[in-house]
């Protein structure tokens, strides 16, 4: 069990980074491939929208994986 919550929490932590590298405050997500916003500040649409709550869940998950660690 504790092998797979070790392995479960390193692979919540690299998804965690990835998805946290992928947004950019204040920009649309077209910016961080060499688009341009115009420097004006969009609400999160469609897919920014996602990656934003995709985040807020993999660092819920994360927190929780930390914790099951220090208890088993």
């Amino acid at each position: 069990m504790q092998l797979f919550l070790s392995i479960a929490q390193i692979a919540t932590a690299i998804a965690l980074s990835i998805l946290i590298l992928v947004q950019q405050r204040g920009t649309a997500l077209g910016s961080a491939f060499g688009g341009d916003s115009g420097g004006v500040y969009a609400t999160r649409r469609g897919i920014q929208k996602n990656i934003f709550w995709l985040t807020i869940g993999f660092g819920v998950l994360f927190i929780i994986l930390a914790i099951l660690n220090l208890i088993s």
